[in-house]
């Protein structure tokens, strides 16, 4: 890749991890990007509100190509020495490498602006990966633009630095959060008696879980975490009359995902009425199993073999969630990941950061890439 259009996507990262902003929030980060790109090129921007995506037309009967770059942040602060250009948002960091995939997807921007391309490529930028919102709120560009197929990035610690990563059928879990709000009624705590508490319809619900999860005898692996527990209130004199239990429910395989998750809902409205308690069931975060098709792949495999990247296969698909997942259900895709070194620090630490030197890479995949779908 061009070494001034390196330099210049460096810079852009380093702006966009001194200014994090949560998912939904990314107001200054999409204005930023857009800005940057009209600087930059003379490629078509439609923005979206939230989201935008630039283009490049070829024209003709060339193939709809895109490429899709997350751009929120997460709830992690770093500390103020990490790096010179340290996040200036109090307890929000760029600590999943959002800041270094939609820098790479502009360096390629700028690619596309020096040397054309054989195709008709999208570059979408996206809010709100972390919360599962950002790529259902993009889906209608599929339709819209008639891609034909696309493709995404994941920088990944603990994978060889520069190498990378692919493999075909599910590599990331799918994933929701759940809550569980029991209501009784509150009495005096020396009368408890005279009120219904929450708290052994909860506690009996925890001790059951695991024997839900268990007895199915999935084919995949599937996981139920306790995110939050709580009931009551600091109120010594008051016995509790309401409670909520929050899960994130995991899985490898969609379908069993959500046969656990019912499984859940089940139990928690029998032991809701056994201790004669209201309950309410909402869902947050909801993410589908990420899957790649055999066809993408092979392009991401063939790719790296071209630009002489080293290449591995995924032994088993990554516990963490991604709502990349969304476009492959409806267009042929691939999602693949480059390394971030064996010893970097993990996603989602304060002590993370993107590496510069992956926005090469990155850049380089996605013109090869693009080469290979014309």
């Amino acid at each position: 890749m061009d070494q001034e259009i390196l330099e210049k996507a460096v810079q852009l990262r380093h702006e966009l991890h001194s200014h994090p902003e949560l998912s939904m929030e990314e107001a200054w980060t999409k204005n930023r990007l857009i800005a940057f790109l009209k600087e930059h090129t003379s490629l078509e921007i439609q923005d979206r509100g939230k989201w935008f995506y630039a283009v490049y037309r070829k024209g003709g009967s060339a193939r709809n190509i895109a490429f899709r770059a997350d751009f929120d942040a997460v709830p992690v602060g770093e500390p103020e020495d990490l790096v010179p250009y340290c996040s200036c948002n109090a307890g929000v960091g760029h600590k999943c490498g959002h800041d270094g995939h939609s820098s790479a997807l502009a360096a390629y921007a700028l690619d596309l602006e020096k040397n054309g391309a054989d195709a008709n490529v999208f570059l979408l930028f996206q809010h709100a990966e972390e919360t599962g919102q950002g790529a259902a709120e993009c889906l209608p560009f599929l339709e819209e633009e008639h891609i034909d197929e696309i493709y995404a990035v994941h920088n990944m610690p603990g994978l060889t630095a520069g190498a990378v990563a692919v493999s075909e059928g599910v590599v990331q879990y799918a994933s929701t959060g759940m809550i569980l709000q029991f209501e009784g009624r509150k009495s005096h705590a020396c009368y408890p008696e005279d009120g219904i508490n929450p708290s052994h319809a909860i506690a009996e619900l925890i001790l059951l879980l695991e024997k839900l999860r268990t007895e199915q005898h999935y084919r995949g692996l599937t996981m139920i975490t306790i995110i939050g527990v709580r009931i009551g209130e600091r109120a010594f004199g008051t016995n509790a009359g309401e409670g909520e239990l929050l899960l994130t429910i995991r899985g490898e395989h969609e379908s069993e995902l959500q046969d656990l998750t019912k499984r859940i809902e089940q139990a928690a409205k029998e032991k809701a009425e056994e201790h004669k308690l209201r309950l309410e069931i909402s869902y947050q975060d909801q993410f589908a199993d990420c899957f790649n098709h055999r066809e993408a792949v092979e392009k991401v495999r063939e790719a790296a073999r071209l630009e002489e990247i080293p290449l591995e296969d995924l032994k088993e698909p990554f516990r963490a969630s991604e709502d990349f997942g969304r476009f492959t259900k409806e267009r042929p895709g691939a999602i693949f990941y480059v390394g971030a070194g064996e010893e970097h620090p993990a996603l989602h630490t304060p002590d993370y950061d993107f590496p510069d030197e992956l926005i090469d890479v990155i850049a380089r995949m996605y013109r090869r890439i693009t080469e290979l779908s014309k």
